[in-house]
């Protein structure tokens, strides 16, 4: 998993009737883009994660363009 800041972290619900989570990534704490990561989710929250298979990095268009 690579993400970057400014990417958003997509968390898939765990049980029936869990919604999806999205929280934005302000800081990449790992090497090459690797976990943890600071998050912050939509209500300003932050916190500090190690996602696991249930999660997606989304990459910002403007990330997608610069390749």
């Amino acid at each position: 998993m690579e993400a970057h800041t400014g990417d958003r972290l997509l968390t898939h619900g765990r049980t029936v009737g869990q919604q999806d989570r999205v929280a934005e990534i302000v800081e990449v704490l790992g090497a090459g883009g690797s976990p943890p990561y600071r998050l912050r989710d939509e209500e300003g929250h932050e916190s500090l994660v190690s996602p696991g298979p249930d999660s997606v990095v989304q990459h910002t268009a403007c990330r997608r363009e610069k390749r």
